[in-house]
């Protein structure tokens, strides 16, 4: 894997200002769902919650990548760093992406059928659902264990981490990005395509909706669609070009620096999407804008 000429200042750029503004806004957000958990739970303080503990589990491994990226990409800590950094990074990456999804089924069906979802929602289905997404994220990105031990390089002098395969194990690795790619991005990406398009076609349907409401949802709506497209999308898409080439492409390294920032968009998502984590640190907001039929919920 090449990288230009000052690359490490790049990387040292986006690590470091990802962790400075990532690191408080997720902490305050997990703090404002613990303390409503002892009075009014919700199902997306549920999943927004397990959203917050997604990006702090890339965030405390960041300075790992901080570190490679100081010494030019060279891996200088004890190896067993290197495979639980990458399998934390990359699990928090698809974790993220099925969050995000089940945020945006969760917001369509109590807006699109707000009696039925009031009278059968119940916090239960979104643990159950949590326990499932990083169960799913987790068997997938275990391969970064089975291919780092299947490894064949005995030179010791190698402090690459997670970037030299050998033929045999990068064929099975692009195999694995592709399905990977498929079934942990596209399938959640269309869901939520079809869920905010929806939604966003109800709510501005309904004439009786302030300017204000109608906003929030615009901003839930772009929030999570740059989320997938800006930080996910480049990444996934280097899995089917790998596929097809049979190699890493160039740029895949900083398509996946491209992921990191979704750990500082996120508490975007809370605050369109959780009126506690608003009221508790952006503004007072009055008890009657906490509907559950809207896409803001309480």
């Amino acid at each position: 894997m090449s990288y230009f000429p000052g690359s490490k200042f790049l990387f040292l750029f986006v690590y470091i200002t990802t962790f400075i503004t990532g690191v408080p806004l997720n902490i305050a957000a997990l703090a404002t769902f613990i303390n409503k958990a002892n009075h009014d739970l919700r199902p997306v303080d549920i999943l927004l919650a397990n959203l917050s503990i997604s990006d702090l589990l890339l965030l405390i491994f960041l300075p790992f990548r901080m570190v490679e990226a100081a010494f030019d990409m060279d891996w200088i800590l004890p190896y067993a760093f290197c495979p639980l950094s990458a399998f934390m990074y990359f699990s928090s990456i698809y974790v993220t992406s099925l969050f995000l999804m089940a945020i945006s089924i969760e917001r369509y069906l109590a807006t699109a059928f707000p009696i039925k979802y009031k009278m059968r929602r119940k916090p239960l289905y979104s643990l159950l659902g949590s326990l499932f997404i990083w169960c799913i994220a987790a068997a997938h990105c275990s391969i970064i264990y089975i291919v780092e031990h299947d490894t064949t390089s005995t030179d010791s002098n190698v402090t690459l981490c997670y970037s030299a395969f050998s033929p045999p194990e990068l064929e099975v690795l692009l195999t694995v990005r592709l399905e990977m790619c498929f079934v942990l991005f596209c399938v959640p990406f269309m869901i939520t395509i079809f869920c905010y398009g929806n939604l966003f076609r109800i709510v501005f349907w309904k004439s009786h909706l302030n300017r204000k409401r109608k906003q929030k949802t615009i901003g839930l709506v772009m929030a999570t669609f740059v989320n997938f497209i800006v930080c996910f999308m480049p990444f996934n898409l280097s899995h089917i070009v790998g596929f097809i080439t049979g190699a890493n492409p160039e740029w895949r390294v900083y398509a996946l620096l491209l992921s990191t920032f979704n750990a500082s968009l996120d508490p975007i998502i809370f605050y369109f999407s959780s009126a506690s984590f608003k009221k508790s640190f952006l503004e007072e907001q009055s008890p009657k804008d906490s509907v559950s039929s809207l896409p803001v919920s309480s």
